[in-house]
């Protein structure tokens, strides 16, 4: 038993409630189990209770040994001074009020079905990728839409955390804060830190006095990447390391002190290529922002971004080797992961921010538009009867994997509370 567990189970109520009793053998009906208090103070706030002939309203306090109340020192916190009920799962120790009087108890060991017990421990310690797999899908078509909406926004939520820190360090600049989470997109996985490390010292001002010459972007470009700092034979990056030496000096620049990675990728994926189509978008564009705004469905951005890079770059994949002729333009699958991990959530967070929910609601309205992702982590899911039809759909499985099945979240997760449920007979 832990202590979550405990919450969980007392918060959803699943454990015997005939002839129920406290520790000392007063009737005791629960009327409102409290609200969730995730804060500091006791677990449960605002509970309801018939102890005997009286109804008791105020907190309770859940402990897995009655004993942790003194561990915790409640006894001297004024915070516990109003509580109602002790709910425990081994009743070791009494408690008591300030003026003396004993904290009543409930102990709930004998009282939860050995069934609950057993499905939570097969969720926590199976080696399972999804602990719930065997199980799967569990949740009717309704209950799954429901569940990946809130799992959806819950990640928009978290990147508008991150867009509006940026926000506060770029003095409420939304190109600027654009620009960082464009250049992070296309980093992609492996390279997005990198990538944002180099926007942050490039940011648009500056990059704007020289979009007219995409030689000057490039360089500015690959050199912040500590990628002009060796010895080359061809004539372009001789002359781009030359370009990023003068424009280093007279603005002060250092590269960052890491290379991007190129190892397990697929070479128009390197970050030679990515950031020099980067450089042509920056060079064919201005305001990009202001101008993404304005588009009334996910095509008018495929269209935006439908740009090639420098001549150079049809033959080349890194500033070294010549390869025969190829494309050096993004793809639409490329184009979509942008759209979904830098406009989308750009969208969402200028509504967030701003408290306007109309971009929030084109934010959801665009996932519903775009093609979904596949990957291990969706394929993992589609072979367990999850649907994947999407990109509102891949979102929000990639968010249930990574922030509740890695994490064990179960009792947290609209699936896990099901099972759960499932094994819990009121008697």
């Amino acid at each position: 038993m832990n202590e979550r567990l405990l919450q969980f189970i007392w918060q959803f109520q699943y454990f015997n409630h005939a002839s129920l009793a406290t520790d000392d053998e007063k009737p005791l009906q629960i009327i409102h189990p409290g609200t969730l208090n995730s804060n500091q103070g006791p677990d449960f706030h605002e509970g309801r209770i018939r102890l005997g002939d009286k109804i008791w309203i105020g907190n309770i306090e859940l402990h897995v040994h009655a004993s942790e109340w003194h561990q915790h020192h409640h006894s001297s916190d004024k915070n516990y001074d109003n509580i109602i009920l002790h709910v425990v799962w081994h009743n070791d120790a009494e408690i008591r009020y300030p003026h003396g009087e004993t904290i009543p108890v409930l102990e709930l060991q004998s009282l939860v079905p050995k069934i609950l017990l057993q499905r939570f421990d097969d969720l926590m310690y199976t080696n399972d990728a999804i602990s719930c797999s065997n199980s799967l899908p569990v949740l009717n078509d309704v209950s799954w839409t429901s569940w990946k909406e809130r799992l959806l926004v819950e990640r928009l939520q978290e990147r508008s955390e991150t867009i509006g820190a940026w926000l506060g360090q770029g003095n409420e600049h939304w190109e600027e804060v654009f620009w960082r989470c464009l250049a992070r997109a296309f980093g992609m996985k492996v390279n997005a830190d990198v990538f944002e490390q180099i926007a942050q010292a490039l940011p648009v001002n500056l990059l704007a006095r020289h979009k007219h010459q995409i030689h000057q972007l490039e360089a500015l470009l690959l050199g912040q990447g500590n990628l002009l700092s060796s010895s080359f034979d061809d004539d372009y990056p001789v002359m781009l390391q030359k370009e990023y030496k003068f424009l280093a000096k007279k603005y002060g620049l250092k590269p960052i002190n890491k290379l991007p990675d190129f190892l397990r990728m697929r070479p128009h994926n390197f970050p030679t290529i990515r950031l020099a189509q980067l450089a042509m978008l920056v060079h064919q564009s201005s305001h990009l922002f202001s101008k993404i705004k304005t588009a009334g469905h996910p095509n008018d951005v495929f269209q935006w971004f439908d740009i090639s890079a420098n001549d150079f770059w049809h033959y080349h994949y890194t500033l070294f080797e010549e390869t025969a002729y190829h494309s050096a333009s993004p793809g639409r699958t490329f184009i979509q992961h942008v759209v979904i991990n830098a406009i989308i959530p750009m969208f969402f967070s200028y509504g967030h921010i701003r408290g306007e929910q109309s971009w929030k609601d084109k934010a959801i309205n665009w996932f519903l538009q775009l093609a979904p992702e596949e990957n291990v982590i969706t394929k993992n899911w589609k072979i367990h009867g999850i649907e994947n039809k999407t990109a509102f759909d891949s979102q929000a499985l990639i968010q249930l994997k990574k922030n509740y099945c890695d994490r064990k979240r179960c009792l947290e997760c609209a699936v896990g509370a099901k099972l759960l449920r499932a094994t819990h007979q009121p008697k």
